[in-house]
């Protein structure tokens, strides 16, 4: 039987590959949720506009589920959220893109204990393969963009760079993620594999 999942979704590169990995197991991906703030209506994640997520799922052919919420309530948010989703589109899991970080894992899999789903974790691998990782996104055809920059880390001039092999040279001087999974930067995608006109 085709799994059926929802995928937390921030417009970035770690989860716009991990729906591309899903898609390559013939998960069946039924919408993408994006948590905003309550006050500024902009994500949770990388503080964009909530448009610039509605952009991207109408180009990936996805709907988008928004989860207004705020620090105190932001577990109990999401929860509700893939309890709704459940009950709407009957899914299996909720899928996340995070990579290695247990702590973060180890969120993902109550929350989907509490909603009664499956957490799925399509590119999760070891640290020491990050810049692995890094060369496999960009050469699987992504084109993200460099959006914020941790600049106690890293150059804040990277801000608004492709994240291309260039790039994956360039970050492998610095003592950080290659992937930026502890926030030493974050990124919007442009293209890919996964987008209208590109897919197969």
């Amino acid at each position: 039987m085709t799994e059926k999942a929802a995928l937390s979704f921030s417009g970035g590169k770690d989860s716009c590959f991990a729906l591309y990995k899903l898609q390559k197991k013939d998960v069946k991906i039924a919408s993408l949720v994006t948590t905003i703030w309550k006050k500024s209506g902009d994500t949770v994640a990388h503080d964009e506009k909530r448009e610039q997520i509605v952009q991207q799922a109408d180009r990936l052919g996805l709907p988008v589920y928004f989860i207004e919420t705020d620090f105190d309530t932001y577990t109990e948010d999401f929860v509700t959220a893939i309890k709704q989703l459940k009950a709407e589109y009957e899914i299996d899991a909720i899928a996340f893109g995070d990579i290695y970080l247990e702590g973060h894992r180890e969120w993902g899999e109550q929350v989907a204990l509490s909603a009664g789903v499956k957490a799925m974790y399509p590119i999760w691998t070891k640290q020491e393969k990050m810049m692995a990782l890094l060369h496999e996104v960009i050469d699987a055809g992504f084109k993200a963009k460099v959006i914020k920059v941790d600049g106690e880390r890293l150059p804040t001039e990277w801000e608004g760079r492709l994240v291309n092999r260039e790039f994956a040279e360039n970050i492998s001087a610095y003592d950080v993620c290659p992937m930026g999974e502890s926030g030493e930067y974050h990124t919007t995608v442009l293209d890919g594999p996964i987008f209208e006109g590109n897919r197969p």
